[in-house]
């Protein structure tokens, strides 16, 4: 219980810090792009450690929806204490994993209210998840969309060499 407040309060300083820098520097024009990325860049990396750790005991995987059934489980328990809702796939390298109940967004609102700021608080964990797929050896895109707060849809898309 403890660390999950620890760790959404520290998502929130994180966030709030960047976006704080940019402001600081003067440059509003590419403000969110610039922090947005640099979040995404972040938990990338932490997302390549994480899995380091969370697979160094488990058996290789069979293909691409053993790995995308690791994250919706194993990987999504161990960083935000539930699994995915839902994963869905069109057996083409596109997978969307939804989570009604995102732990990054459920301080916020249960409606509409900060439906605009809630991009921003997802590049960190689009990162956390580019970065495990890519030690997992993975490339992809990763992206988030929110229609109604706390739920949140995760889009992957490989990208087939």
């Amino acid at each position: 219980m403890a660390d999950d407040v620890l760790f959404e309060f520290l998502h929130m300083e994180m966030v709030s810090h960047i976006y704080k820098d940019q402001a600081s520097k003067g440059e509003m024009d590419k403000d969110r792009a610039t922090c947005v990325s640099t979040l995404e860049g972040m938990g990338f990396r932490v997302g390549q450690g994480l899995i380091e750790r969370f697979t160094k005991d488990s058996p290789s995987f069979k293909d691409d929806l053993d790995v995308m059934k690791f994250i919706c489980k194993d990987f999504w328990i161990n960083v935000f204490r539930k699994q995915i809702d839902n994963l869905r796939t069109n057996h083409q390298g596109t997978y969307v994993l939804q989570d009604n109940k995102f732990a990054l967004l459920t301080q916020f609102s249960n409606g509409k209210q900060y439906l605009e700021e809630a991009p921003k608080y997802l590049a960190y964990s689009c990162g956390l998840v580019r970065g495990a797929l890519s030690n997992l050896g993975m490339d992809c895109v990763v992206t988030a969309e929110v229609s109604l707060m706390p739920s949140c849809k995760f889009q992957v898309v490989i990208q087939k060499i």
